[in-house]
Parts: structure tokens; C-alpha cells; sequence
């Protein structure tokens, strides 16, 4: 697998969340992604930048390209600093919520991707990979 392009984002307000889906949208139609994929991308995009920004802190994402074989798809890493995840399996449980949401964020998140990889260690923060092909 090769990275094409990345680039890497702050998220820190909600403004933020919004440049962000704008820039995920606009490199899911530049990897060729249809307007299923690019809308379920950008949805998860969505939820984990908010989540980033809510429950972490504020943090980064980082936007990568990838091309394998005529394969391509895009993919994003969300970071942040804050005080992590103490149960993830229960953090993906529908409806789990520690905020005012429907507890859809993460669960959700991981249904409209292909890939889906969490770390998150109490103290250190929580890094979120999602990978959308075309």
C-alpha cells in the first residue's frame, strides 16, 4: 500500500470540524470515491472530530491518500491528548454515551468505514484509524 498524499490537521473548535469535513469530502472525491462512500466517510470524519474536540480536547487528524494495486481509498488518523478511554469495548456499545449524544459516535463511526482500528490508554489520550476504498 502506498501513501499518495497527507496532510495533517488541527481540531480544535468546532469551526474546526467543519474544515475538516469540507477537506475529507473534497479528498474522497479526489481518490474517486461515489457519493456513498465519499457521504460515509465524511460522516465518520465528522463524529470523530467532534469527538476529538469534546472528549479529548482538541487534538489532530491526519489525512492520508493510499492507492494499492487499483485500489484506493482514503485514510484518517485522529489523535488527541485527553484523559482516554478507560473501557473501549463499552465505548462501542450503541447507545454508550458519557456526553449528551445518542452514544452513536464510535459505533457508528465504525460502520460507515471499511477499517477501523482504536488505542486509547487512560491519562494518554486516543488515536482512532478509519480507511474508506473505493
Amino acid at each position: 500500500m502506498t501513501v499518495v498524499r497527507d496532510e495533517t490537521m488541527p481540531i480544535r473548535s468546532s469551526s474546526d470540524v467543519v474544515l475538516v469535513r469540507q477537506a475529507v469530502r473534497a479528498w474522497a472525491v479526489a481518490q474517486g470515491l461515489g457519493l456513498v462512500d465519499q457521504t460515509k466517510i465524511v460522516t465518520a470524519a465528522s463524529e470523530l472530530a467532534r469527538n476529538t474536540v469534546d472528549y479529548g480536547g482538541g487534538g489532530t487528524v491526519r489525512l492520508e491518500a493510499l492507492q494499492e494495486g487499483a485500489r484506493r481509498g482514503l485514510r484518517l488518523t485522529f489523535e488527541d491528548e485527553g484523559p482516554g478511554i478507560p473501557d473501549i469495548a463499552r465505548a462501542l456499545t450503541d447507545g454508550y454515551t458519557t456526553g449528551n449524544g445518542m452514544g452513536l459516535g464510535l459505533s457508528g463511526s465504525k460502520r460507515l468505514v471499511n477499517e477501523f482500528d482504536i488505542w486509547s490508554e487512560v491519562g494518554k489520550g486516543t488515536r482512532v484509524t478509519v480507511t474508506r476504498w473505493r
